[in-house]
């Protein structure tokens, strides 16, 4: 396990395949960078939602803002897999509704 940023930043290779995350949790600097700069959440609120030290989220970027291009990298690559597994895996839902006419 590697610890970085004043002990708040970890890289733990069985813990969410090693991706830089807040010490003791499993929410990954990637996740604190999309909740705060793509979903527009203040530091503070996702400080506040998650039980975190303000002092662990303002971390979290500052790892983003060192590592920007890796983080931005994980960050599409997971959207891209998001995407492709919504394509290979229709909602079955949607298809029942579309059927009824009513999506």
């Amino acid at each position: 396990m590697v610890v970085v940023l004043d002990g708040y930043i970890e890289l733990t290779p069985e813990v969410r395949g090693g991706k830089p995350r807040l010490s003791g949790t499993r929410l990954t600097v990637a996740d604190i960078v999309v909740l705060h700069r793509r979903l527009g959440q203040s530091l503070e609120e996702i400080a506040g939602k998650y039980d975190l030290a303000p002092s662990a989220v303002y971390a979290a970027m500052a790892y983003y803002y060192d590592h920007r291009a890796e983080i931005d990298q994980s960050i599409e690559e997971d959207a891209a897999f998001g995407e492709a597994f919504r394509r290979n895996n229709p909602s079955l839902l949607q298809a029942k509704l579309k059927a009824l006419g009513q999506a």
